[in-house]
Order: C-alpha cells, then structure tokens, then sequence
C-alpha cells in the first residue's frame, strides 16, 4: 500500500465537539488542559464552541450545531486538512438524531488518519503525548488509484 505523507504543525488545529450529555466532560477537561489548548487554533460546533470560548478564554472557529451540519463541517476540514485533531466526547447511551452524521465524522478521521479521542481517557492520553509540542508527519493511505478507477 501506498502512503501520502501529510504534516501536522507544532501548533494544532483542534476540533473539540460533544453531545449535549457530555458538554460538561468536555468543557471540565478544556478547562483541566487549558493552558495546552490556548497554544492552538480551536474549532467546535455550535453551542460547544460557545462554551468553549467562556473557559479556555480564546477565540473559537464555530460551525453549526451538530445536527445541523456541524458534524459535516469538520469532516469537511479534515478532507481539507484544515483539522489536525479531534476530541468528540460523544454519547453511547443516547441515541443521537444525527447519528449517521457522528458515524461519517468519525469515519472521516479514520481515513484521513487524525488522532481521535472519544472519551476522557483516551484525550488525556493524546493531550499530553510529548508529540503535541512538535511537528508531525501522518501517513495517510494514497487514494491515487482509488481516484483513477473505472466505474
């Protein structure tokens, strides 16, 4: 398999979302990593991105609310490789209006080869890896062929 080498600089461009039942997760561990996450470009949907600005006391690039194409935006800004990061507290007991927009964002970071944090543990984990200061190069599959297939 073929590899496209993508580069991530030392300052991230994060993209922080959570469902309605996890915005306090998520604002309590923004606030707990604050002084990491002021030292980079913060992206959020709608309400979370609100929150998000009242704690970490920094400007935030907000989308639309999650079910209302929210989600679709930041999948958008991955492909773009506008977003390095995301950090998605979502909601397993809970079923979501939009869950197939969750599970397209999701895969989008998969493909694309982001790091991805669904819950507190693992973002603690990534948030404090010693690679969050530096430059990154991310190997993300070649979609050459992909591209060039005959339908």
């Amino acid at each position: 398999m073929n590899y496209t080498k993508l580069y991530i600089q030392k300052v991230k461009n994060i993209a922080l979302v959570a469902h309605d039942n996890k915005k306090q997760d998520l604002t309590d561990w923004a606030t707990f990593n604050k002084p990491i996450l002021q030292g980079h470009h913060i992206f959020a949907t709608g309400t979370t991105g609100r929150l998000l600005e009242e704690v970490l006391e920094v400007s935030v690039t907000k989308f639309q609310s999650g079910p209302l194409g929210g989600d679709q935006q930041i999948g958008s800004h991955i492909t773009e490789g506008k977003i390095d990061f995301l950090i998605f507290f979502w909601d397993p007991l809970e079923p979501q209006p939009h869950d197939p927009d969750v599970k397209a964002l999701l895969r989008i970071a998969l493909v694309w080869n982001i790091p991805t944090a669904c819950n507190r543990a693992t973002a603690d984990f990534l948030i404090s890896s010693s690679l969050m200061d530096k430059n990154y190069t991310r190997l993300v599959q070649d979609f050459t062929d992909y591209r060039k297939r005959k339908v």
